[in-house]
């Protein structure tokens, strides 16, 4: 075994295929952001203020996944903080609000941003953002704060955190603050109050999916340096952009898919990436975002496939929603945790459909009636790989 992991390891650090596999990450931000140059003007207009020690609207950028949304926040604030007239003055502060999903979580990484230990639990949010107030107050700093996936953290603890922040100012005497939310969901904005929407929205960008074209474009500029001389097989990149510009214009997903598809010929020893690895990279992107989307299910939504998904491994023709509640119940009873209502386990079913999970057709039973039949939309592995990894599924699947 060891002599067949040191020919694994010496192949990869001998790679055929990569030159530097991370200029395709999505979390890479290269010298230029080709196709964004209006929405980095745009924002870098209204940012430019703080160079004057002055404070800058606060900004609501919103498109689909994988826009540059992110890529260009950073990009400008990066250009900014080089400057040398903010030296010392100025402080930024970038929180993924898909990992930091609490208003404490938040205010606790905006303290320790400024240098002050907030510990994990324990304090009341209040006295954490009036420890970042005073704190901030003292260094007399102008400070970016920019919230991704904001809609994230409003989802599961409403706007509070984001009203504070968006109205932090008047509080302040020596110091400022600017807040720049970011979110791929079109339709955030109904989650939030008036009161807060009229702070955060005094500027709005707008990112439009990229084309094809434009995509091709991207992924020429990053294959140059991410892949040896010549690998590429003709038509490959054009097809990552043709892939990803089907859904939605997403640019993470065509990096995504041209070096999963690299890694591939890698792992086979090949010193071409074909279209058939890009073929293959595509299918196991799809099998991975399946798991991803079981992963990030509520508890209750978890236990209803894993409802299904015993029902169909006994190998029933037809299972019904009647059926579901039943098993449902029984696994409640066995993971000690209180069963909702009927109606609302037929709720979420309807949910897992929208999702693509599952499969529920009407069907006529003539003079008994309609009934609704369930199917699984996705592979067993998905489902077991997806529900495994929460311990109150783990203990009624095995």
């Amino acid at each position: 075994m060891s002599k067949k992991l040191d020919e694994l390891f010496s192949k990869i650090m001998h790679s055929k295929i990569f030159e530097n596999r991370d200029m395709l990450r999505p979390d890479y931000i290269p010298d230029e952001l080709p196709h964004r140059e209006k929405q980095i003007l745009t924002l870098a207009k209204i940012l430019a203020p703080i160079l004057q020690g002055q404070r800058p609207s606060n900004v609501f950028i919103y498109g689909l996944t994988g826009t540059g949304k992110t890529a260009v926040a950073k990009y400008v604030l990066e250009n900014i903080k080089s400057r040398k007239e903010v030296s010392g003055k100025m402080a930024t502060a970038y929180i993924n609000c898909r990992y930091d999903d609490t208003d404490y979580r938040v205010l606790a990484t905006l303290n320790e941003t400024i240098g002050i230990r907030i510990p994990f639990t324990g304090l009341a949010t209040a006295e954490v953002y009036k420890r970042f107030v005073n704190g901030l107050d003292n260094k007399k700093i102008s400070m970016i704060v920019v919230l991704d996936e904001i809609d994230a953290l409003v989802k599961k603890c409403g706007d509070e955190v984001l009203y504070k922040l968006t109205r932090i100012n008047t509080e302040l005497k020596n110091s400022r603050v600017c807040v720049i939310g970011i979110t791929n969901d079109l339709r955030f904005t109904d989650f939030l109050s008036a009161r807060v929407l009229s702070s955060l929205g005094e500027e709005e960008i707008v990112f439009p999916p990229y084309t094809a074209p434009e995509l091709e474009d991207i992924l020429i500029r990053r294959a140059s340096k991410a892949f040896k001389p010549n690998v590429l097989e003709d038509g490959v990149i054009k097809l990552c952009a043709a892939l990803a510009a089907k859904e939605h214009g997403d640019a993470r997903r065509a990096l995504e898919l041209l070096r999963i598809a690299g890694e591939i010929a890698e792992r086979e020893g090949k010193d071409k990436v074909t279209i058939e690895n890009v073929k293959q990279a595509y299918k196991e992107i799809e099998r991975d975002r399946e798991i991803e989307a079981i992963n990030s299910l509520p508890l209750h939504s978890k236990i209803i496939l894993a409802a299904i998904y015993k029902l169909q491994k006994m190998e029933k023709k037809e299972i019904t929603t009647g059926e579901i509640y039943d098993t449902y119940k029984a696994l409640c009873e066995k993971t000690k945790i209180e069963p909702l209502t009927q109606r609302r386990v037929g709720d979420l079913i309807n949910e897992l459909d929208t999702l693509g999970i599952i499969n529920a057709k009407i069907v006529s039973r003539g003079r008994y009636g309609r009934t609704k039949i369930i199917k699984l939309s996705v592979s067993d592995k998905s489902i077991r790989e997806g529900l495994l990894s929460d311990e109150n599924i783990l203990r009624v699947l095995t």
